[in-house]
């Protein structure tokens, strides 16, 4: 566990803040979404020690990892295996319709990034797995070796914003036809030959873009968090909470999409007073994406790309 310990869970300390006015000397329910190695969630329950816990995670072996760390603080935590889609099919078998707060800290952990057998990570040399519940779905490698060339070009374009999926897809086909990719080490050696070399010394590491988009796609991540956004403000109480913490553009874009529309009043323009039922239902609680300053970045290089949002519910959906 001490691997656990020093992990350092990104924008801690704003994340505490953000919760302190509904979490502060009174009893709560936080929905943890994507608890992981539980580092927020064991922070939040020892700073507010009324506060209950409903943690959610795809990952098993993140559930049992999570699970030794937040033991201490007893029947004060609930673990659930589940996505963070399924997140109202969770709270009705809790017997909860309402939460205080709900934390979501996307994309991919740390531990999976570090377990060599998962995957993720195109610096060592490992099955082309990237399944984040490694119980159930396609692999990475089923991704390269059986999807039309069409598809796998669009993954490529949408989910890596990659500039040269064509010439990277062109070259797949072309190895796949000689032997179907079984691990990350010839696909990252295909990524290098495909990828220009004027993009090589600028562009980052030729693998990055690529591995994050068959990523999204094994795991259906964006699909999940469109279904979750709704279903999440759904869950809030009011005065509840919630707080995003976004690794991509993608991301960031879909969560803004889904709080704006909802920090509007319906109320008609030229109207001199708000029309019941047609206020805004939240309150924006940051000025656009926070970022991590430089000296957390330096210290926790994985804060280097999060863009956190945050949001208050303040009234009800009209009916």
């Amino acid at each position: 566990m001490a691997g656990d310990r020093e992990h350092v869970p990104v924008l801690l300390e704003r994340i505490l803040e953000l919760f302190a006015p509904v979490f502060t000397g009174r009893k709560a329910v936080l929905v943890d979404a994507t608890v992981g190695l539980g580092g927020h969630s064991d922070a939040l329950l020892s700073a507010y020690p009324e506060l209950r816990l409903i943690a959610l995670d795809r990952d098993p072996a993140a559930l049992e990892r999570s699970g030794e760390r937040l033991a201490r603080h007893g029947d004060r935590v609930t673990l659930v295996h589940a996505r963070y889609d399924e997140m109202p099919e969770a709270l009705d078998d809790l017997g909860l319709s309402r939460v205080d707060g709900i934390l979501f800290d996307l994309g991919v952990s740390s531990m999976q990034l570090d377990r060599a057998e998962r995957g993720f990570a195109y610096s060592k040399d490992s099955p082309l797995d990237m399944r984040m519940d490694p119980t159930t779905g396609i692999t990475a490698a089923d991704v390269l070796n059986t999807y039309a060339p069409g598809e796998l070009v669009r993954i490529l374009r949408d989910y890596g914003e990659e500039r040269f999926a064509q010439r990277i897809v062109k070259a797949v086909v072309g190895e796949r036809a000689r032997e179907p990719f079984t691990t990350s080490a010839r696909f990252v050696e295909l990524l290098y030959s495909a990828v220009p070399a004027a993009s090589r010394r600028t562009g980052g590491h030729p693998a990055k873009r690529t591995f994050q988009a068959l990523r999204i796609e094994v795991n259906g991540e964006l699909d999940s968090l469109r279904a979750a956004m709704p279903a999440a403000l759904g869950a809030l109480a009011m005065g509840g909470r919630i707080v995003v913490e976004s690794y991509q553009s993608l991301e960031d874009r879909m969560v803004k999409q889904a709080f704006a529309p909802l920090a509007k009043s319906r109320t008609p323009e030229g109207l001199p007073v708000e029309l019941p039922g047609h206020g805004p239902e939240l309150k924006l609680l940051t000025r656009g994406a926070e970022k991590a300053d430089e000296v957390e970045t330096e210290h926790n290089p994985r804060a280097a790309s999060v863009r956190l949002r945050a949001a208050e519910r303040i009234g009800e959906a009209a009916t």
